[in-house]
């Protein structure tokens, strides 16, 4: 097999976790940027996007070498216009290497780029780490030329670390099957990082209606993956990013829905869910038999009823699938999606999930889903307001909150939320990655919900109040780590 040298300036492919393999340049990292310990692995900004990242070298292929491949399995306007880039910046690299060759011989004066050292001998730690199976990328060959180091020919052997799934498969093929204790069956998508190698669109159009904190990374994100997009949103300006990206735009609910084959929903909660579908100029006025609504917004069960219910008597298809994450969650396409109603929409939505999110669950009947969100948020707001509660009494006893934070990152409950919502707090800054308002709401439906299974939720409950005061002291747009000035007025 032969050898590959990767350098500083090389062009290559980069797959970067769930996303598909994008075209990129080996980069010197900023000085004070530490390269993740225990990796093999080269600094990478990606055209198109001007995002950098630490990419694995087993997760690069050079550039030239599997161009047509790339080509082949990546579709979308983004994806284009990167590689265009990428081809601008061939031609300017050609150009300068003939005007220098024009002036005189200049290997005298050339400073030769350095191979991007991987692993330091020396460091204990890293050489602990190593894989005796994986080669070095050391460079024993002669330096070549920049734009000789781009074209380099291909190499035997080179495989992306997780293959991608092919869009031919069964959708059974690439779903785990559960059965529940009660007999229905539910289904988990597999994790996106092992079959989304690459995703490969549906080729049915899709209208997305709410462009929030959580809407717009779903949208960027399903534009990334090369679906074809229509946006409406209350506030039309926030329409035009994605306009800039290659959606398009609709200027009513109804005419969404009318010109696209599944449309999807997410909003704030039940009053606005429902206006969007039975307002004027709303969804329903443009459900025709065959067309697909998806709920995405979280609800209360009884709302997620009633609009099955009047999207199914135009002849429409209705699921819900609500989100458990976060804004940044969210941008990241990191997601899990609970779904539940008509399983076959479900599965007609199969890249759109891909693309929004790591995991998704089919949970039954309509209701099944709004249910089971509405008791994963009621423990997680009931959680960040025990954390917040934790962290006042600590400095009201005279105890470091730092230490308080670092001692509990070291426990049983150790999590990036944890960490994540106290470093919030301790830095005062809450802007919002899930509204505090939005949780409360959540709190509220879910204890409603219990009253009418007759089943307590007192702890629920006197987090919901805590809630109300954070409310009342204007924190509802700012994070719901927030909660934590209820405790301090």
């Amino acid at each position: 097999m032969a050898t590959v040298h990767l350098r500083i300036g090389d062009l290559v492919w980069g797959k970067l976790g769930r996303y598909p393999p994008w075209p990129g340049k080996i980069v010197s990292p900023p000085k004070d940027l530490k390269k993740p310990r225990g990796k093999k692995c080269h600094f990478v900004k990606f055209f198109g996007t001007e995002d950098h990242a630490w990419i694995k070298v087993e997760q690069l292929k050079p550039y030239h070498a599997h161009k047509e491949e790339m080509i082949k399995i990546n579709k979308g306007k983004r994806f284009q216009q990167a590689v265009d880039a990428v081809e601008d910046f061939l031609k300017k690299a050609k150009g300068k290497e003939q005007n220098s060759d024009g002036k005189g011989d200049p290997k005298g004066k050339k400073t030769p780029n350095k191979p991007l050292k991987i692993l330091e001998e020396d460091d204990e730690d890293l050489s602990a780490l190593k894989d005796p199976s994986e080669k070095d990328l050391t460079d024993s060959d002669p330096e070549p030329s920049t734009v000789e180091r781009l074209g380099a020919g291909p190499v035997s052997g080179f495989k992306w670390e997780s293959s991608p799934a092919s869009s031919m498969e069964p959708i059974s093929k690439r779903l785990k099957i559960i059965e529940e204790d009660t007999g229905s069956t539910s289904i988990q998508a597999a994790d996106s990082t092992a079959i989304n190698g690459s995703i490969t669109p549906t080729d049915k159009r899709i209208g997305f209606l709410g462009l929030g904190l959580m809407g717009s990374g779903i949208v960027s994100n399903l534009l990334k993956m090369g679906h074809v997009v229509t946006v409406w949103n209350r506030t039309a300006e926030k329409c035009d990013l994605f306009i800039q990206e290659g959606a398009r735009l609709g200027r009513t609910p109804a005419e969404v829905a009318s010109m696209c084959d599944i449309t999807f929903s997410c909003v704030s909660d039940p009053k606005a869910a429902r206006d969007l579908v039975l307002g004027p100029s709303g969804v329903l006025q443009g459900i025709r038999p065959g067309k697909c609504y998806i709920e995405m917004s979280t609800v209360d069960p009884e709302t997620i009823t009633e609009l099955s219910q009047v999207i199914t008597s135009r002849g429409g298809r209705f699921l819900e699938a609500p989100v458990a994450g976060s804004q940044q969650l969210s941008n990241d396409g990191m997601l899990v999606i609970l779904a539940a109603g008509d399983r076959t929409v479900y599965e007609d939505c199969s890249s759109c999930f891909q693309a929004m999110g790591k995991t998704s669950f089919f949970l039954g009947e309509a209701g099944n889903a709004a249910r089971m969100m509405l008791i994963l948020n009621m423990v997680q707001g009931s959680f960040m307001a025990t954390i917040a509660e934790g962290l006042t009494l600590a400095q009201a006893t005279g105890q470091s909150q730092q230490t308080f934070l670092d001692i509990l990152c070291q426990g049983q409950m150790a999590s990036t939320f944890v960490d994540q919502k106290c470093q919030n707090i301790l830095q005062g800054n809450f802007k919002p990655d899930y509204y505090l308002k939005h949780i409360q709401k959540d709190l509220r439906l879910a204890i409603s919900m219990g009253d009418m299974a007759n089943h307590p939720t007192p702890m629920a409950a006197a987090a919901n109040e805590v809630y109300k005061r954070a409310k009342a002291l204007d924190q509802s747009d700012n994070d719901i780590s927030a909660v934590y000035r209820a405790y301090i007025h």
